[in-house]
Formats: C-alpha cells, sequence, structure tokens
C-alpha cells in the first residue's frame, strides 16, 4: 500500500549530514557518530536548498530524529535559515533503525559474526531484523505512523535507512526495491499530494 500524507500537508525531509562512520564505511543505527567536515557542508546545503526553494520555511514545523547527528544537521540547517538553532521538536518515531549487534561494525565484521543470518536477512530486511535490531517492516510502521499524525507542513531530519524507507512508502515500493534506493546526503525531499520531488543543493 502506498502511504499518503494527510490532505493539505507538504513534508520535506532530509539525511544528516556525513559521519565519521559513513566515511569509515560502518553500519550506524542507534550509536551515535559524529559529523565530518564534509557533513557539516551537506546540512549547510540543505539548509541553503530550503532557503530558496521554500520561502515559508520559518513557519515550517521542524522536526528531528533524537540522535545526535541528526540533532547537529538540524542545527546548522536552522542556523543557515537564520532561526535559533535549538527551537524545534525531537521525533523519536523517525530515529534510524535499530541495527542491534551490527551496529558500528564494518559489513565484513557483521557477517563474519554469522553468515548464514547475515545473508538470510540482505534477502528478507522486510521480515529478518539484524540480531537484536529492528526490520523493516518495524521502521515503516512507526514511520508511517508518524506521518499520518501529521497537521502542519513539515521540516525533518532523519537517516538513511529511515528516509530511504520513507521514500519507497510514499513511491508504493516492496522491500527490495527500497533496499535499492540511495542515500544522498545534502539534499532535500519535498513531498505533496503523491509526488516526491528531489531539491539538490
Amino acid at each position: 500500500m502506498t502511504l499518503r500524507l494527510p490532505e493539505g500537508v507538504t513534508l520535506y525531509f532530509a539525511r544528516h549530514g556525513e559521519t565519521e562512520a559513513n566515511v569509515a564505511h560502518r553500519f550506524s543505527g542507534m550509536a551515535d557518530t559524529p559529523l565530518t567536515v564534509r557533513g557539516r557542508g551537506q546540512a549547510r546545503q540543505v539548509g541553503l536548498a530550503l532557503r530558496r526553494d521554500v520561502p515559508g520555511f520559518a513557519a515550517l514545523d521542524h522536526v528531528s530524529s533524537p540522535l545526535a547527528r541528526a540533532r547537529a544537521t538540524m542545527e546548522i540547517v536552522r542556523g543557515v535559515l537564520g532561526l535559533a538553532p535549538q527551537d524545534y521538536r525531537l521525533e523519536p518515531r523517525i530515529r534510524e533503525i535499530d541495527l542491534g549487534l551490527w551496529d558500528q561494525l564494518t559489513e565484513a565484521e557483521a557477517r563474519a559474526l554469522d553468515p548464514a543470518y547475515f545473508d538470510r536477512r540482505a534477502a528478507d530486511k522486510w521480515n529478518v531484523p539484524a540480531p537484536g535490531g529492528e526490520n523493516y517492516r518495524a521502521v515503516a510502521a512507526r514511520l508511517t505512523d508518524w506521518v499520518t499524525g501529521l497537521a502542519a507542513d513539515t521540516f525533518a531530519v532523519s537517516h538513511g535507512a529511515a528516509t530511504r524507507i520513507l521514500r519507497g512508502l510514499f513511491g508504493g515500493l516492496d522491500a527490495a526495491a527500497m533496499s535499492g534506493l540511495d542515500e544522498p546526503q545534502g539534499v532535500v525531499f519535498r513531498v505533496r499530494g503523491g509526488e516526491v520531488t528531489r531539491l539538490e543543493p
């Protein structure tokens, strides 16, 4: 089933900027990792895109995942927009997927723990979680709960897997297609009606 926004609501969302774990190609779930210099620049690009393409950016409901990398990104974005950096809400339903035992491991390190389980999860991310973590179905459920409750135009900062799943839900994609989507940083996605538009820096 394709996810739809409540009538009259527009949603803008972005992934946090590049982190040290991203550079090291490590899985990042609930554990935090700081933004790199490049990641801080990507956060500024998000702010510039909002300032250019969203005339009413100050009136949006600004919402961030509670994880530090998303909050740091939001605060940079708000600084670019000339808004008080800390004046936004936290929303736990848009946090990153919980990767359990794999958090902060490389793909090779995670697979070495249990190769058969790693491969089973890779083949069915919708149903099979990382050990001690979440599957795509659980993340999709909390994201859907959040989206269907939106009552005002909103800008949100979230994470790679979470925003990929969100785009997949709006596009009516299955889990395999969701998993194949990119996870861009420094860009904004706008959802209006049933259309998802990518706003480049």
